[in-house]
């Protein structure tokens, strides 16, 4: 934000979406101060390769993964599913307050990512895209290119099939019902690619996605998403 930008929004401070406090900080605008603070990075134990929070720092990489190693090689979370971040992650995608976009890009900027040639939004199919008229993985990588100066491969990977909401499918058929629901259209081969996405559940998402950029080439495959879902025990 310009100097012109930064007195505007001292005299005239927005709302903050989340709870309707003044924002008066342009850094994380619109969220406020009190807002912004209480989204916290998870420090607890998790699996290194899943990113899983797991009950025990000795756990190391969960069962799941020793199980099956994933296609990526890691996924890389902000926080918990829960709070301010999860309303901020609501507002943005099913309320269209995009402003939120770039406080949320400025998170995944801060967690101890790699080197990448590129990063790549989580697709909508375009009945989805249409209905919303936006992809928030996209607007994402958009803040996130400009902090990290990475450039961004929209469209790269798209989705071939209109699939059910992933909180509509019961657990066991997250992975079906995204089988066979992404391609990819343009040349990634020998690629270290970011995938990025908002919100970790189940990681169908991110493995189905990762798996099909796998199979076309490219190099590695990171996940990075602001939030995970805490798991049952």
């Amino acid at each position: 934000m310009n100097c012109s930008g930064i007195i505007l929004n001292l005299l005239f401070p927005g709302r903050c979406p989340v709870c309707g406090s003044h924002s008066y900080r342009h850094e994380y605008n619109p969220l406020c101060t009190g807002c912004w603070s209480s989204i916290r990075r998870y420090s607890g134990p998790a699996c290194k390769t899943c990113g899983i929070p797991t009950p025990s720092p000795q756990t190391g990489i969960c069962s799941e993964c020793l199980r099956k190693a994933p296609p990526y090689s890691k996924i890389h979370c902000y926080g918990i599913y829960d709070g301010a971040l999860r309303t901020s992650i609501h507002l943005l995608k099913f309320h269209g307050v995009k402003r939120l976009a770039r406080p949320l890009g400025i998170l995944l900027s801060a967690l101890d990512l790699g080197n990448y040639d590129a990063l790549v939004p989580v697709p909508l199919h375009t009945n989805k895209l249409r209905q919303r008229e936006f992809n928030q993985t996209a607007l994402l990588c958009r803040h996130l290119s400009k902090i990290l100066k990475i450039p961004v491969l929209l469209d790269s990977l798209i989705k071939v099939k209109d699939t059910k909401l992933q909180t509509e499918v019961g657990r066991a058929g997250r992975l079906r019902n995204l089988k066979g629901a992404f391609a990819v259209s343009k040349e990634i081969g020998g690629k270290r690619l970011l995938l990025v996405d908002d919100v970790i559940t189940t990681g169908a998402t991110a493995t189905e996605c990762s798996s099909v950029l796998k199979k076309a080439g490219a190099k590695e495959i990171d996940v990075v998403a602001l939030a995970r879902s805490m798991p049952r025990y």
